[in-house]
């Protein structure tokens, strides 16, 4: 009978058989195991023709499942940190006939999102808000006497930014019920440190442990004057011990109590540890989970930051299902500042975590007194780039443009108030697709344009990007350069780099009926659709204009005022955006003529392909037609 019993278990899909956390209770030891593994199968399989975050995803598995096994989820609240690393969570969460879906148009987001279950609690793509979500969750509770558990799952790499430090200062503070989970898959432990941690931390969270612990604080309080000195000295004993064979000491500091660093693979273990965390902690609890990135795929074990974020590939061998055409973007900036620093020493490139996403992996390897990588830190990448131009040298700020937004203030107050030439590179500018609203970086033109002394530019192509790239470092002036992510659009690339005149746009197309001002990469689209206007009997001028700040005033008004009306497009919302300071120049030069202004509404965008969103906002080809014949008709 036992043995007909394990055959059925190895026959069954368990997977299938998970609609909520509740059926994932009933597994037992072995058939979690077994869970593990098909979790890793569907999520290799499903990445492979999706594309998303596959390396994060496989190594939190095992802790994903202890996390719903242990947790009265969603009751008890897991706040899942970046939220890349969710595909377990949610095909255990009652997603898993949609997960197919994952990061298509209308599909199923591959970040945690509000709206499709109630077991995300937050919708979260940047990094390092965790433990101050959870901490003012954990408040809220306490507040209206809810008793429930709050967990923050936080990887190393977010810990890397203040603001993680910031929660972990106020938890400690405040000595809330939290439990924050580092998931760790960068430290280096052997095998028996990690046996024995795992061991002293089963005990030293048990029940009897605990209860010992409290008698005798308890019992030495109560001796008079010497009491507290001697429940001193045998805390700070514990804490050196503590501090020799783990990492917490840091912790410990905080106030938090620490657990760890356990196997973060050993489902024994992580169940064991997180039933008497959830039993016997009261106040602030740190676990510390060791894990590795892409566990269970070995190209992604090997090569975890290369299978970090992925299109579709195919399984046997790793590789991309698709590769070839033109150069991208984020290519041509790290060919092109590496060509300029070889010129010029002056030239420092510096990046938050992303080298490899940024394009500067070249740069780091040719370049290593002059690279800096400050992890998850752009407030300080941007005033640490202000100190190097205070001092003589020309830094590069290379950062997604919706991770830009983290670092308002200083490039404010630390570099354009004092106007210290700093290039700032936003790669990503735009719609990125299957990332949906996190990671969009349709924001930047509206956020930035306001800023005194910052001058912008978006190329039109990859060649346009190597002239405005030697354009900033050598204006002496705080200078954005904003473009797309993906491909260019296959043009030459020109050597050497030149200047290009600051506010100047060019002339590309005349024409006396409507004018059409693109911005950046909606300049071949805008081409285009004066080549079909001029079929339907409609001659439409275009004007690349190059910069959003300062605008080419005399170049623009001209053409507006000779054709009588205006179209503006950008991959950008439009309010405050590109379309906004045309208006409001053309109405301080009393240029009152009929406009269109194309660009995103007041929402936050989904996922989906480029093409597809250029398409559903009106600034593609057909939608930059459609928006002239509108304007005509006025």
């Amino acid at each position: 009978m036992l043995m007909m019993n394990a055959q059925a278990d190895a026959q069954t899909n368990l997977l299938d058989t998970i609609d909520s956390p509740v059926d994932l209770r009933k597994l037992t030891p072995p058939q979690l195991e077994k869970l593990a593994q098909e979790l890793r199968d569907k999520i290799i399989h499903t990445v492979s023709e999706t594309g998303g975050h596959l390396a994060p995803c496989l190594g939190v598995v095992e802790l994903t499942i202890a996390l719903h096994y242990v947790f009265d989820t969603p009751d008890d609240k897991i706040i899942w940190d970046v939220g890349h690393q969710t595909y377990a969570h949610k095909l255990l969460t009652g997603r898993r006939d949609r997960f197919h879906t994952l990061r298509q148009h209308q599909g199923l987001s591959g970040f945690p999102k509000r709206e499709e279950s109630p077991y995300d609690v937050v919708e979260t793509g940047h990094s390092s808000t965790s433990i101050s979500y959870g901490l003012g969750i954990a408040v809220g509770k306490c507040l209206l006497k809810n008793c429930r558990k709050v967990i923050s799952v936080i990887g190393d790499g977010s810990m890397t930014a203040g603001l993680a430090f910031e929660g972990l200062n106020q938890a400690g503070h405040l000595d809330k019920d939290l439990i924050v989970i580092l998931n760790d898959n960068e430290m280096s432990i052997s095998p028996n440190v990690g046996a024995m941690s795992s061991f002293i931390n089963k005990k030293l969270t048990g029940k009897t442990a605990r209860r010992l612990r409290d008698h005798i604080e308890n019992s030495l309080m109560a001796l008079p004057s010497v009491g507290e000195n001697i429940l001193q000295i045998l805390r700070k004993s514990e804490e050196s011990l503590k501090s020799f064979l783990t990492p917490g000491m840091l912790f410990e500091a905080l106030r938090f109590q620490y657990v760890g660093p356990i196997p973060g693979h050993n489902l024994e273990d992580l169940i064991t540890t997180l039933q008497n965390v959830k039993k016997h902690s009261h106040g602030p609890v740190l676990v510390h989970v060791l894990t590795t990135k892409g566990k269970g795929y070995e190209p992604a074990e090997t090569n975890p930051g290369d299978y970090h974020g992925v299109g579709p590939f195919d399984i046997a061998t790793g590789k991309p299902k698709s590769s070839g055409g033109p150069v991208s973007y984020t290519k041509v900036f790290g060919d092109t500042i590496c060509a300029l620093a070889r010129k010029d020493k002056r030239i420092t490139a510096i990046t938050a975590a992303m080298p490899a996403g940024t394009g500067l992996m070249d740069f780091s390897r040719e370049f290593p007194d002059r690279f800096f990588d400050v992890g998850i830190a752009e407030q300080h990448a941007v005033t640490f780039a202000a100190g190097q131009a205070m001092e003589g040298l020309r830094p590069v700020v290379a950062v997604y443009s919706t991770f830009m937004q983290r670092a308002m203030d200083q490039v404010i107050h630390d570099v354009c108030l004092p106007n210290l030439p700093v290039t700032l590179a936003l790669d990503r500018g735009g719609v990125v697709g299957d990332d949906g609203p996190t990671h969009h970086g349709v924001f930047d033109l509206s956020l930035f344009r306001c800023i005194p002394n910052l001058t912008m530019m978006a190329p039109k192509d990859e060649n346009e990007l190597q002239h405005m790239l030697y354009t900033a470092i050598n204006h002496g002036a705080p200078v954005l350069v904003r473009y797309p992510r993906g491909k260019g659009v296959d043009v030459e690339l020109e050597a050497p780099e030149k200047t290009l005149a600051i506010g100047k746009g060019e002339l590309l197309r005349e024409g006396d009926d409507v004018l059409l001002l693109p911005i950046g990469n909606r300049v071949y689209p805008a081409l285009e659709a004066a080549e079909g206007l001029e079929k339907l009997g409609i001659s439409a001028a275009v004007i690349n204009p190059r910069f959003i700040k300062p605008l080419d005033n005399e170049l623009i008004s001209h053409w507006a005022t000779k054709t009588g009306r205006v179209v503006t497009i950008e991959d950008n919302v439009k309010k405050g955006g590109f379309g906004s300071g045309v208006l409001q120049m053309l109405a301080e030069l009393h240029i009152n003529i009929p406009m269109r202004l194309l660009g995103y509404g007041n929402t936050f965008i989904e996922q989906g392909p480029q093409e597809v969103l250029w398409k559903d906002a009106g600034i593609d080809t057909a939608g930059i037609i459609n928006g002239a014949l509108e304007v005509m008709k006025q």
